[in-house]
């Protein structure tokens, strides 16, 4: 069975039916994240949004963490436009403030990211009518983390809606950062020091290193390398494997074919499902060649319960949206 098949297999049970906020208007939603300014969320959903006719708002604090040119649209809470639905995709403070700031809204709850499995502080503030997320292995870590045992809507992730073919170029790496330093965006994830060494590796034995970085990493941490101008997942189609911090992009970067080697410091903490996916963990740089040289993909199992349906998963996720959306 091929790897699209074992993947696609769960499509029909994740489909949900449809609806509107209305005979005469299409949905418009607030979306609040726990990254306040950290719109690279949201803009896989963009596209399905506007074939809709619908109107998708990220709530941020101020302006003053916007990139200029953003193609999301964003309104601080004071000047966020009427709405019939507010998602929030974590229970930090600040979706915890937007639900209690729009508590007359209805809310859903939908994993865009991974969380840690540990119920967060104000989890009990929120009361979502639906809970939705990208695989099965994200809903438990989403539930977990919720502090709730509901059933949770399995949707798939957006950013495998039209995976690129995958061409492996000879001898390239694809390393996938993360965070190197906290801001007010978010927090950050330790291992880079470990990963620049492990870069460092592999560009002497040989390798081409393409850098996938993370939207807010720095980028003058890594540009003796090439930097992808593509996001991670596009990318990852030119790879022979891939090496990085686990995160998000992790398992989305095995439904693409592509293997990855997880850097593991000692004090990073992940669910675990981000490390089911990798071919190995390395602790040392001294370890990346060999880790990258014999990289392999996870069974089809593993791979199914990390990654979810593949394919339409925009739509799956506003179809479950509009089902609240007043």
């Amino acid at each position: 069975m091929s790897r699209r098949a074992v993947l696609g297999g769960a499509v029909a049970l994740a489909a949900l039916g449809g609806g509107t906020a209305s005979a005469s208007r299409a949905p418009r939603v607030l979306i609040a994240t726990n990254e306040p300014w950290g719109t690279y969320h949201v803009k896989p959903l963009l596209a399905e949004a506007a074939r809709r006719g619908w109107r998708l708002t990220q709530l941020v604090p101020d302006l003053t963490g916007v990139t200029p040119g953003d193609p999301v649209p964003v309104a601080t809470p004071d000047t966020a436009p009427r709405a019939d639905l507010l998602v929030v995709t974590g229970a930090g403070d600040w979706p915890a403030d937007c639900a209690a700031r729009f508590r007359k809204l209805p809310l859903v709850a939908s994993s865009l990211a991974y969380q840690q499995p540990v119920r967060a502080a104000r989890a009990k503030e929120l009361h979502p009518r639906l809970i939705t997320s990208s695989s099965p292995a994200e809903a438990r870590a989403f539930g977990a983390y919720l502090g709730t045992r509901r059933r949770i809507k399995v949707v798939g992730s957006p950013q495998t809606d039209g995976l690129p073919e995958r061409k492996p170029e000879p001898g390239l790496v694809l390393v996938l950062t993360s965070v190197t330093h906290p801001d007010g965006t978010g927090s950050a994830a330790p291992g880079t020091e470990l990963l620049l060494a492990s870069a460092e590796k592999l560009a002497a034995a040989g390798k081409r290193i393409l850098v996938g970085l993370h939207p807010r990493e720095n980028r003058a941490l890594w540009d003796r390398y090439e930097i992808s101008d593509v996001p991670s997942v596009q990318a990852s189609a030119r790879a022979e494997a891939a090496i990085g911090i686990p995160g998000t992009v992790f398992p989305l970067v095995t439904a693409v074919g592509t293997p990855v080697v997880g850097v593991t410091d000692p004090a990073l903490t992940v669910p675990d499902y981000l490390l089911s996916v990798c071919s190995s963990t390395v602790s040392d740089a001294a370890q990346a060649v060999a880790a990258v040289d014999s990289a392999r993909l996870p069974d089809a199992k593993t791979l199914a319960d990390a990654v979810g349906p593949v394919g339409g998963s925009a739509r799956r996720l506003l179809d479950a949206w509009s089902r609240f959306a007043r």
